[in-house]
């Protein structure tokens, strides 16, 4: 893959919560959570565990308990991204691997939304439906599926976040 190709997905990619009823190939599966699990994490820990979720109902039960997550239920997979209690860097070392597993998805043509579930109202209820160990906590939901839209967002131009040396706008001289 050329750098271009990468930083377009990047650039392109866009939060989907429409799919498409289809099927993603578990070899797929697999490859996102490969890619999920080499992100960096705080000292090395790797304290993550990835659950994929395919089965219709589970999914429909996900999305009820995750009131911002209802779109859950037409996705391909649900993928939760738990993280060990005594981490210390579990909330950022969880968002590192589903970034990764946003633009690997993304790399394969499949659409994701990402569901904030860390300490929110759902959590400890899908962290019981999905059999979570007592020394893990939920950190994010992913869906992922075949994109039924495409939509387009306004992004912050450059120049309203970026900074040089201080919060003084402008290239560096």
């Amino acid at each position: 893959m050329h750098p271009q190709d990468f930083l377009q997905i990047i650039k392109n990619r866009r939060s989907i919560r429409k799919y498409e009823e289809r099927e993603i190939p578990q070899e797929i599966l697999i490859d996102l959570i490969d890619c999920g699990r080499l992100a960096p994490t705080g000292y090395n820990a790797q304290p993550w565990v990835f659950v994929v979720v395919i089965d219709k109902n589970l999914k429909a039960r996900i999305a009820q308990l995750a009131t911002y997550g209802r779109f859950i239920k037409e996705a391909g997979a649900c993928i939760a991204v738990f993280c060990r209690k005594d981490a210390v860097t579990p909330l950022e070392d969880a968002c590192a691997a589903t970034e990764n597993i946003i633009i690997a998805a993304c790399a394969y043509g499949l659409g994701t939304c990402w569901v904030n579930s860390y300490r929110k109202a759902h959590s400890r209820k899908v962290e019981a439906l999905l059999g979570c160990p007592e020394n893990m906590e939920l950190m994010t939901l992913l869906a992922v599926g075949h994109p039924a839209e495409h939509p387009s967002r306004s992004k912050k131009a450059l120049n309203e976040v970026l900074y040089w040396e201080r919060f003084e706008r402008g290239l560096p001289s």
